[in-house]
């Protein structure tokens, strides 16, 4: 299966108080370190922080599906075109972030991303 996990994204204000917090106070592992984005291993999954400041903390939540390939993460995108997914994004890597990826949207409105972390252990 080409999906490997997943990540529950969140948005954050200050990314440095919030990973002392999820590592000191939480005990939650740091598994991916890329400045402004971080992601925690829960032992059940993964919880990512992203620091925005341009936008609205309410607007930047996102739910991430880590694929095994950049291949798989185009193959994905090939499959939403077809279905006409509401909201999709061609793949790119991301401007800030090792990171190549798609997005679009759920039947709720909730973005979603398919992505190839760049030597990701969050598999």
């Amino acid at each position: 299966m080409p999906l490997v996990s997943m990540v529950n994204f969140y948005p954050c204000i200050n990314i440095d108080e919030t990973s002392e917090f999820y590592t000191n106070s939480i005990g939650l592992t740091l598994v991916e370190d890329q400045g402004k984005a971080k992601i925690f291993d829960t032992g059940y999954g993964y919880l990512g922080f992203c620091q925005y400041d341009d936008k609205p903390l309410s607007t930047s939540t996102c739910i991430s599906f880590n694929m095994e390939s950049k291949e798989n993460v185009d193959n994905y995108y090939k499959k939403f075109k077809v279905l006409n997914a509401n909201g999709l994004v061609e793949p790119k890597k991301h401007e800030q972030f090792e990171v190549y990826s798609f997005f679009m949207l759920d039947p709720n409105g909730y973005t979603l991303e398919f992505q190839k972390i760049k030597d990701s252990v969050t598999k």
